[in-house]
């Protein structure tokens, strides 16, 4: 019985994509349902199952808390989503397309996460990175393809990284794929170097982060709001269970891996104050809070003993920072198309101001427990950096929100009720949460004393009037720093360019054959331009099935 449940969490969006194809526009109001088996396990777990019938060695469940979390977090976020998306994309010719790659990484984003073994994380990894391509490039147009482009090719020197990584692993555990045991094995120089830099791609911190600026502004919000809030942290949550418990190497790797964290935190503020799009702004603080999530991993792997601490920390962390961006990413799709009132206004400050440490919130309640457990640590010293960090948070959000005011339309339509509704219901998180969650509500209530309320308040406080004093005097940025270039975007279309331009044979009836075979293969290209990537992806979908149960 158990086996079924734990099936039902993958197998939902997969049954609602045939529903979809079955039903077309009239199964897409109820798609967010897809989500809930994994919010009913989430809540209410069922023993681990083994699926080896499925796949060699496959073992699914979620019994500790870390994975709980990142359960009910993804499917809360991933409905809400699937909502705002159905209210925003009833009127768009390619919303088939939408809906099939959404799906597909919806069912990749959930396997991975109840997954207790290398084999169904990597699965479910792959399938969740390589369909986000169709949500990244949905748009259409240069931008989206150049991001999409950018995406897709480091997506897969990721996934190549990480294969090599998983065989080293199971060689290191014996031939066993369950975490259970890798987390007991000892872990070599190669095999965490291709885990880093493989999940570090996915997850986007510094210097891994490079397509993460360019895919989140090019998709829609509803997939930039799952990108930034549930996908990226897929990377986290792999080095979390990929790496031993307790490990000597990683022990002596954690002061660098918790610098570049901080490097990484910083470097998303200076880069994302620069942007002149609210959506660019806010990706580059997904940049800087993945840099915060790395460093909990880092203190984690430095005091093995205090590992479950940590691990609480870092559950806390990754709902909290969920939740926050997705309404932030909502926000900003909608205050493109249309005018905020007062309340709306304050609903966008409130996960924004959260991110930063808002006393009486889930980020009060994380920064008190990050800044608590990093001063007993032989890392206290870079105690105050959090406390930076705050300010800089709080300086990149209000420069989102005001990129956000500046592009307000002139027109005075209002956003559908299911549109208010689901982002009001994220936005909405880091306040209720606390009350929600018993595990929130405790760091919530050590956060209340008035010496951390002051603690908490002064940096905000500070950051606020900065921000206000900027737009008092009207400073705006010099024209030669928004104009900054990204090399990973000209080195893709580099690439790019190499690719698809190869060297002409020299003879000329060679030339002839050539030009009449790149006609043909452009008039196949013309033929399926409309439905060729939905195609291949249900293809690849059913294949994938068939290889599992065979």
């Amino acid at each position: 019985m158990s086996a079924l449940l734990w099936l039902s969490v993958p197998l939902a969006p997969l049954l609602a994509g045939l529903a979809l194809l079955a039903l077309r526009d009239r199964a897409t109001p109820w798609l967010w349902l897809s989500c809930v088996p994994a919010l009913a396990l989430a809540i209410w777990p069922a023993p681990g199952a083994s699926l080896g019938a499925l796949l060699a060695g496959a073992h699914w469940g979620a019994a500790d808390t870390l994975t709980r979390a990142f359960l009910g977090f993804s499917a809360l976020l991933w409905g809400a989503a699937s909502v705002y998306a159905w209210a925003s994309h009833h009127n768009d010719p390619r919303r088939m397309r939408f809906w099939t790659f959404w799906l597909l990484t919806l069912c990749g984003n959930l396997l991975l996460i109840i997954a207790q073994d290398g084999a169904s994380f990597y699965v479910g990894f792959t399938l969740m990175s390589l369909s986000a391509y169709g949500l990244v490039v949905h748009k259409g147009g240069p931008g989206p393809r150049q991001a999409g482009r950018l995406y897709l090719q480091l997506a897969i020197i990721g996934e190549m990284l990480l294969y090599a990584g998983l065989i080293l692993r199971v060689h290191e555990a014996g031939g066993e794929v369950a975490f259970s045991a890798w987390q007991q094995a000892p872990v070599g120089v190669v095999t965490a170097v291709l885990m880093l830099v493989g999940f570090g791609l996915k997850a986007g911190f510094w210097p891994l982060h490079i397509w993460l600026p360019q895919a989140h502004p090019a998709a829609p919000a509803a997939a930039s709001a799952v990108l930034s809030g549930a996908m990226i942290k897929a990377g986290i949550l792999g080095l979390w269970r990929f790496m031993p418990e307790q490990s000597d190497l990683l022990m002596d790797w954690a002061s660098v891996l918790f610098s570049i964290g901080l490097v990484s935190a910083f470097y998303g503020v200076v880069l994302g104050l620069l942007q002149t799009r609210a959506k660019a702004a806010l990706a580059y603080s997904s940049v800087s809070q993945v840099g915060y999530l790395l460093a909990l991993l880092a203190l984690a792997w430095g005091q093995p003993e205090a590992r479950a601490a940590w691990g609480l920390v870092l559950a806390l962390y990754v709902v909290h920072h969920g939740m926050a961006k997705g309404a932030l990413f909502m926000a900003a799709g909608l205050a493109a198309n249309y005018r905020f009132r007062a309340w709306q206004w304050a609903l966008v400050a409130l996960p924004g101001l959260a991110l930063a440490g808002l006393p009486l919130t889930s980020g009060a309640a994380v920064k008190t427990l990050f800044k608590t457990g990093l001063g007993d640590s032989v890392l206290a010293p870079a105690l105050p950096l959090l406390t930076l960090g705050s300010v800089a948070t709080a300086l990149l959000i209000a420069r989102a929100v005001w990129l956000m005011v500046q592009s307000q339309p002139e027109s005075h339509a209002r956003p559908s009720l299911p549109l208010l509704a689901s982002w009001a219901a994220v936005a909405s998180a880091p306040l209720l949460g606390p009350g929600l969650w018993p595990p929130l509500r405790a760091a919530w209530l050590d956060s209340t004393s008035i010496y951390v309320l002051w603690a908490l308040l002064w940096p905000l406080s500070l950051a606020l009037g900065l921000s206000a004093f900027v737009v008092w005097r009207r400073w705006a940025l010099p024209p030669l720093l928004t104009r900054l270039g990204e090399p990973a975007r000209f080195f893709s279309l580099w690439l790019r360019t190499l690719l698809h331009r190869p060297r002409l044979p020299d003879d000329e009836i060679a030339k002839r054959h050539y030009r009449a075979w790149r006609q043909r293969e452009r008039r196949w290209n013309r033929f399926w331009q409309q439905g060729t990537v939905a195609v291949s992806a249900w293809l690849l979908s059913i294949l994938l099935l068939l290889a599992w149960l065979w």
